[in-house]
């Protein structure tokens, strides 16, 4: 890592890597339990991250474009400040979505549980906070 990054840039690098990491152990066995019954999309998977957290094919290749979009956004410090703001309102509002719907209904196509909701809630929060307070000043080049 570029330690001569600013901060906001520093934090949506951290966070691209923590969401390519939680796609990547979203496919091995062991970590993600049930992943013989994992599905495309929907409530039916039964492959659960960590043994708490419902998982898909589109729920983990959703984390890995996530990933891929806070490490290339890193690179200034628009982009880093645009991942945080823009990716917390998207949790945000995937957090709400989800304590809307029930978890059997058709509507459940990511699919998330209880344990995904508020962990969506709590990614918004960081997010949108980090975006924010690190990003009121854009530092100034020389």
């Amino acid at each position: 890592m570029d330690l001569s990054r600013s901060p906001i840039q520093l934090s949506s690098m951290v966070i691209g890597v923590l969401f390519l990491l939680v796609g990547v152990l979203g496919f091995i066995p062991g970590i993600t339990t049930g992943l013989d019954g994992i599905t495309f999309a929907g409530h039916q998977s039964d492959a659960m991250l960590l043994g708490v957290f419902e998982v898909s094919i589109l729920h983990n290749v959703v984390h890995l474009a996530f990933g891929l979009a806070g490490i290339l956004l890193a690179r200034t410090w628009q982009g880093a400040r645009g991942f945080l703001v823009g990716g917390g309102v998207i949790y945000l509002l995937l957090g709400v979505y989800g304590l809307l719907i029930t978890h059997d209904s058709a509507l459940n196509f990511v699919p998330v549980n209880r344990a995904d909701n508020w962990l969506h809630l709590g990614l918004a929060l960081v997010m949108v906070l980090l975006g924010v307070v690190l990003g009121r000043r854009q530092p100034v080049t020389s």
